[in-house]
C-alpha cells in the first residue's frame, strides 16, 4: 500500500520554532517527526511515500531525500498554493490510481498500529477508513457519531461548545479507495474534513471508524509538542535503563586490570 504524508504546513502556533523549518521537521526527541512518521509507516510494510510540500520544501528534501536510508521510495508533491488535504491527495490522483492508499497527517507523534487500520478497511466494504480517538477538546478536532455497525452517520469539523455531540474523533490517518479522488475538484483547495467528508456522507457513501488506543498526539500547538517531547523523553530514559550495563569481572584470573562484560576492557 502507497501513503500520503500530509506535510505542507507552516504551522504558525508553533512560531518561533517554525521559522526555519515546517512543522513537521519540529524534533520529536532525537530526530525529526517526519522522520519517524516514515520509519512507522515502513515498519507496517508502506514503502512507497508521497509527500506534499509547501512551506520551507527543501528542509524536508534535504534531509529525507528519496528515503533510501529508511528503506522505502519518496515522491515529492510541490504545491505553489495550498491545496488543502484532500486537494493534495486529488493532485496526486496518478500516483494513487492502483488500489487505496493511506493518508497520513504529518504533525502526528503516533506509535498507531497502522497495520490494523489497513486490515479493518479491508475488511470492510467502505470507500474511507478512518482512525478514530477520545479526545479531551472536540471543539478542536473533527468529531464522528457512528452506529452499531462502526459506519460514520455524522461529522462535523471543529464544532462549537453547543455543537458538541461526541469526544470521539478523527485522529488524522485513514485508509482512502482512489475512486473517492473523482469527488475531488483537480487543483482546488479542499479539505477532507471540511468539504469532502460532509459530502461523502450527504451523498450517502460509506465511511467506517477504527477506535484506537495507541498513543497520538497533535502536535500542532507548543502544548502538545511539549507534551510530546516529555514522552519522548520517558521512552528514552526506559530504553537506557533497560540496556545491560557493563559487569566488573573480579576473578583472580585478572591481571590487575577490570574486565568488562559488554563494555570495555
Amino acid at each position: 500500500m502507497k501513503a500520503l504524508v500530509l506535510a505542507a504546513g507552516e504551522g504558525r502556533r508553533l512560531r518561533p520554532l517554525t521559522y526555519d523549518r515546517p512543522k513537521p521537521m519540529l524534533p520529536v526527541g532525537d530526530r525529526p517527526l517526519l522522520e519517524q512518521i516514515i520509519i512507522l509507516l515502513r515498519e507496517h510494510g508502506v514503502t512507497e511515500i508521497a509527500i506534499n510540500l509547501h512551506y520551507k520544501p527543501w528542509v524536508i528534501v534535504h534531509h529525507l531525500g528519496h528515503g533510501r536510508r529508511w528503506g522505502v521510495r519518496i515522491h515529492y508533491s510541490f504545491e505553489e498554493h495550498l491545496l488543502g488535504s484532500a486537494g493534495a491527495a486529488r493532485r496526486l490522483a496518478w500516483y494513487f490510481n492502483d488500489g487505496p492508499f493511506l493518508v497520513f497527517y504529518g504533525d502526528l507523534y503516533t506509535d498507531l498500529n497502522v497495520s490494523d487500520l489497513i486490515a479493518r478497511h479491508r475488511q470492510g466494504n467502505a470507500l474511507i477508513t478512518m482512525a478514530l480517538y477520545e479526545v479531551e477538546n472536540p471543539t478542536a478536532c473533527g468529531i464522528v457519531e457512528l452506529d452499531d455497525d462502526n459506519r460514520v452517520t455524522r461529522f462535523v469539523e471543529k464544532p462549537a461548545p453547543d455543537q458538541v455531540f461526541s469526544r470521539l474523533a478523527n485522529a488524522g490517518v485513514f485508509v482512502v479507495e482512489p475512486r473517492v479522488l473523482d469527488l475531488i475538484p483537480p487543483e482546488t483547495p479542499y479539505d477532507f474534513g471540511r468539504d469532502l467528508f460532509p459530502r461523502m456522507l450527504a451523498e450517502g457513501l460509506p465511511i467506517q471508524g477504527h477506535r484506537i488506543r495507541e498513543m497520538l498526539i497533535d502536535i500542532g500547538t507548543l502544548e502538545n509538542y511539549q507534551r510530546a517531547q516529555m514522552i519522548a523523553a520517558r521512552r528514552a530514559r526506559r530504553v537506557e535503563a533497560s540496556r545491560p550495563r557493563p559487569v566488573a569481572n573480579l576473578s583472580p584470573a585478572s591481571t590487575g586490570h577490570l574486565a568488562f562484560i559488554g563494555g570495555e576492557s
